[in-house]
């Protein structure tokens, strides 16, 4: 099983619709359909202007031609009591329902953790489900527990992410304490 990237910046209207295909089926929502999907895939590398080896990223898993997992990677500078930190957003990951129990979804975010290893970034931040948690957790991530705001929001109060447990790999580290500011929208 190979896991193949596209710098998200050169993703092709095809390619995103694809992937867009692949989020509404794993998330179905009435507000957000495969062409909305579709322009928030293409919209993540526009504008990117940071280092060529933080430029957001693609990864998947193809089978017999089929999209089957997916994870995207976008990266962020944040702030906290410490100071700005560059840290991996780690968004947009899934599976085709049929496959999982495939360890798919390891392989997908591991590229992803693997750039924190590097050193490229300082931590990778994400958020998720109570359902997830326990997945994440055995990869190496913790539970954050920082209030997390957006202070170029109109609410710049509440927090920009809309999933209820917000992680961060390494669960190792100098994490900063006190409030969080993602400088942007949650992802």
């Amino acid at each position: 099983m190979q896991v193949e990237s596209l710098d998200i910046r050169n993703l092709s209207e095809a390619q995103a619709r694809e992937i867009a295909e692949l989020l509404v089926r794993v998330w179905p929502k009435s507000t957000k359909t495969i062409e909305i999907r579709q322009r928030q895939l293409l919209e993540l590398g526009l504008g990117y202007e940071g280092l060529e080896e933080r430029a957001p990223r693609s990864f998947y898993i193809r089978e017999d031609g089929e999209l089957i997992a997916h994870s995207a990677v976008i990266s962020r500078s944040i702030r906290t009591a410490s100071g700005e930190l560059a840290i991996a957003g780690l968004t947009r990951v899934c599976t085709a329902p049929e496959q999982r129990g495939r360890g798919l979804g390891e392989i997908i975010v591991r590229p992803v953790f693997d750039l924190v290893d590097a050193g490229l970034f300082s931590f990778s931040l994400f958020q998720t489900t109570d359902n997830v948690r326990g997945f994440y957790e055995k990869l190496g991530a913790c539970i954050v527990r920082n209030p997390i705001v957006n202070s170029l929001s109109n609410s710049p109060g509440e927090s920009p992410f809309w999933d209820p447990v917000i992680m961060r790999y390494p669960s190792g580290g100098s994490w900063p304490s006190g409030e969080i500011d993602l400088c942007g929208p949650g992802y």
